[in-house]
């Protein structure tokens, strides 16, 4: 009867809510989702804490990965080992997380979907930001409770110096709840996270000044800034994130799509083999090859497509049909006070400050009980020191220690703390000096106390302690954005250039009308002389760009030459790039002059051009845009007179205000006017008159100065001399005036002016003659002359040839190529 008596009787529906429902709560709580103070789950914060209670940390060696989780296992977390190993090596993924807190020896998995290899196999220990995690761990900062088997302690959180939850993200499913929190950059999130600490009333909007979005480990592009601010909002909304592409021209009229980056968590060999299934089962016409050419330098997959195909057409049906572009979708879920709560940007922060005021308060709690407890015994030390020859007899005339102390404490007031350390004292310590050590400790001691004091109890205080903590944090280890951010998201039957990866490359433009770009890596792995450049040329423009910044180009003679920077054939640094006649038609004797990379054209800033017939003019770059033909035809952008005229200089400015006019002509005359003086005209104008020029004397180059940057110029004359001189020699005057000499009058054989230019310090030149000559000039080694001088003679006319142009060469540049 007495084992009937315990039987129970209940419907299956009660026993199975009841089971599930038990169940639910602990998949919930301590297994799926992550903590909001900490942003770890329990098997990771597991890991994380028995690594460190077994000092594998960053500054120690690496040690088998089998063995971490078998401490994990048979400690903290009593589940699979495979499931505690896959939780170890996705914490050493850096594609998977933002700031790794795991760092491994071999094969921990791959973007493809490779496992990795078999913990017997793996090593592994903390990485240095994992430290941060676990910083101050034993100071009584954080709850700890008994074990599964009640035989040793581990932390309920981890005290987390910087907001782990959103630096790198979590993703989760449980009974009725899923997480999707994406990582987010350090550097924003700590920023976002001071400034609310000091306005604790801050909106969305002054958050989001610093969070801008997700910030992707594996880069790619983000779309949709309205699902951004949704998800920051309620815990919930929807952003696409697109890979970054390029497309390439070959030879032979044939194009490639280069994918740089893919979105976060997509399968790459998978990506790979369904972009392949689709040139196979012709779902898409034009694509002749797909491969994966990813390597240690950074991923790559190369779709090369047919002769005439349709890159852009190709391109947004990959788009479409494949996870070049996919829907992420936030679902910031994360547990508070032990419940799941969707939440958004600011309660998250908030909550892990609430948190950090609780571990620094803690923590400030232990030390200041601890220098307490120092003090008190110091005390003690330096009052028996005083008085050390009563203290050594009543020692000596006691049974043994337990006697000593009780004596101690009844004759001389000591407590019984002060009375052990007083018996413990070692003899060696019963001199001078350690008195002196001990009253400079008590003054340590009550420097630190005051200071703990003051943390517990001024708010201010506690703040400053917080955020001191983070910026150092973000010195540390914040990183530069990886994921690029754009507003909306894009159609995908949107002009081409909108779909180009926006990403950074160097560009080369030549005076005699080559262009290229190529990456930054084909450059690096270059040597300095081997640029390509045909003999005799020279770059107007050598430089990082951005594969969607507008090129404008212009010509001596007159012409506008535009180009966006990824429709310039990209290829290696050495090759000698695409001439600009192969779809723009350029004159035997045309050379480009002056190139200028804008980034948006709704630029508010003005061209100014000037020619060798003394006419200059003003061109909005709002009255010039590029033309529908541009592919195939020049745009004109300034008229020239008569057939030996050509544009000597153009600049761009973005409005006239102190700027100087400063021109100089073949025969040494020099003028100097306001810039406001000329006015702004249509492209087909020919300008106004800038300088009177007498008889056959013509426009060398003409400058844009401003008088309170004390500007400099060198001149370079035809008899193969030069001199530097100051523009404040030539007085100011009105626009169309002769000008003033700046060369010295010879009767016979005089100088004239072939060059003219601006003098910067650590900058030399590079002059190339008619005669195909480079001469070197260092302009600084040459004294400041006046206007009446010649210069000194720097090359041989007759042997080296005329000076027909220049290049400015860095001086650094210039030691390097020395060395």
């Amino acid at each position: 009867m007495a084992e009937t008596e315990n039987i129970k009787e209940l419907s299956l529906e009660d026993v199975m809510g009841e089971r599930f429902g038990r169940y639910s709560k602990y998949i919930i709580q301590e297994r799926a989702l992550p903590d909001i103070r900490d942003g770890l789950k329990p098997v990771q914060r597991r890991i994380l804490y028995a690594m460190n209670e077994d000092h594998n940390t960053y500054d120690k060696a690496y040690r088998k990965a089998a063995k971490s989780v078998g401490n994990v296992m048979g400690n903290f977390h009593p589940h699979g080992d495979s499931s505690i190993y896959e939780a170890l090596v996705r914490m050493s993924q850096e594609w998977k997380l933002r700031l790794p807190l795991i760092q491994m020896h071999g094969n921990n998995g791959s973007m493809d979907g490779d496992p990795p290899a078999a913990m017997r196999y793996t090593e592994a220990r903390l990485s240095k930001a994992a430290g941060e995690l676990l910083t101050d761990i034993d100071k009584e900062t954080v709850p700890m409770v008994l074990n599964f088997d009640d035989t040793q302690e581990e932390p309920t959180v981890l005290p987390a110096r910087f907001p782990n939850l959103l630096v790198n993200g979590a993703t989760g499913i449980s009974a009725g709840y899923a997480t999707e929190i994406p990582p987010h950059n350090l550097g924003e999130v700590i920023d976002a996270a001071v400034y609310l600490l000091a306005h604790p009333q801050a909106d969305l909007a002054d958050l989001m000044q610093f969070v801008k979005g997700p910030d992707f480990p594996t880069g790619g592009i983000v779309q949709g800034l309205s699902g951004i601010k949704e998800a920051y909002t309620k815990g919930r909304g929807r952003i696409v994130v697109r890979a970054k592409t390029t497309i390439a021209d070959l030879r032979g009229g044939r194009q490639q799509i280069v994918v740089t980056e893919i979105p976060y968590e997509v399968n790459k060999a998978m990506l790979v083999k369904r972009i392949d299934e689709l040139r196979v089962l012709k779902k898409v016409e034009g694509i002749s090859e797909v491969r994966d050419e990813s390597d240690r330098f950074g991923l790559s997959i190369v779709i090369e497509l047919k002769k005439n195909a349709d890159a852009q057409g190709i391109l947004n049906y990959l788009f479409k049909n494949t996870d070049l572009q996919i829907s992420y979708n936030f679902n910031m879920v994360a547990i508070r006070d032990a419940r799941p709560e969707q939440l958004g940007l600011q309660p998250i922060l908030t909550a892990y400050l609430d948190f950090r005021k609780e571990v620094v308060t803690k923590r400030t709690q232990y030390v200041l009980q601890k220098a307490l407890d120092r003090e008190h015994i110091v005390e003690g030390l330096i009052h028996a020191l005083s008085i050390l020859d009563k203290v050594i007899k009543t020692i000596r005339g006691s049974k043994d220690k337990g006697d000593a102390k009780k004596n101690l404490v009844s004759t001389y007031g000591f407590t019984p703390a002060q009375a052990e350390a007083i018996v413990s004292l070692q003899l060696y310590r019963l001199t001078n000096t350690d008195v002196t050590e001990l009253e400079a400790e008590h003054a340590k001691l009550s420097k630190e106390i005051a200071r703990y004091q003051q943390i517990l109890g001024d708010p201010k205080e506690l703040a400053k302690v917080i955020k001191t903590e983070l910026l150092a944090v973000k010195k540390e280890y914040a990183t530069p954005r990886l994921t690029q951010i754009e507003k909306h998201v894009a159609s995908l039957d949107i002009d081409t250039s909108v779909l180009v990866s926006d990403e950074e490359v160097m560009m080369g433009v030549s005076r005699d009308g080559y262009l290229k770009r190529a990456s930054i890596r084909s450059f690096n792995m270059s040597d300095d002389g081997d640029n390509g450049l045909k003999e005799n040329d020279q770059f107007v423009f050598q430089g990082t760009v951005h594969t969607l910044d507008h090129v404008y180009m212009f010509t001596s003679a007159g012409n506008m030459i535009y180009r966006q920077v990824f429709e310039i054939q990209d290829g290696k640094w050495k090759d000698t790039g695409e001439h600009v006649s192969q779809t723009t038609g350029l004159a035997a004797d045309e050379k480009i002059i002056y190139v200028k990379i804008l980034k948006d054209l709704s630029d508010t800033g003005r061209f100014v051009l000037g020619t060798a017939d003394g006419q200059i003019k003003q061109l909005a770059l709002s009255d010039f845009q590029p033309s529908r033909t541009y592919k195939s035809r020049a745009q004109i952008a300034m008229k020239l007179k008569g057939s030996g005229d050509l544009v000597t200089d153009v600049f761009y400015v973005a409005n006239d205000q102190d700027w100087l006019v400063t021109s100089f002509s073949r025969h040494g005359y020099a003028t100097r006017y306001p810039l406001n003086e000329v006015s702004a005209m249509g492209g087909r104008a020919a300008g106004v008159r800038s300088q009177n020029l007498k008889g056959d004397d013509t426009v060398v180059n003409f400058l844009l100065i401003r008088v309170e940057d004390n500007p400099q110029v060198g001149i370079v004359t035809s008899r193969g001399a030069f001199k530097r001189m100051a523009v404040e020699q030539i007085p100011d005057a009105h626009r169309g005036g002769v000008g003033v000499l700046v060369l010295r009058v010879l009767k016979s054989n005089p100088h004239q002016i072939v060059l003219v230019a601006p003098v910067a310090s650590k900058t030399d030149w590079d002059v190339l003659t008619d005669a195909g000559r480079h001469i070197d000039i260092k302009p600084m080694d040459h004294p400041l002359s006046d206007r009446y001088s010649n210069g000194s003679f720097i090359l041989d006319v007759d042997t080296d040839g005329l000076p027909v142009s220049f290049q400015p060469v860095a001086q650094e540049k210039v030691n390097k190529d020395q060395d």
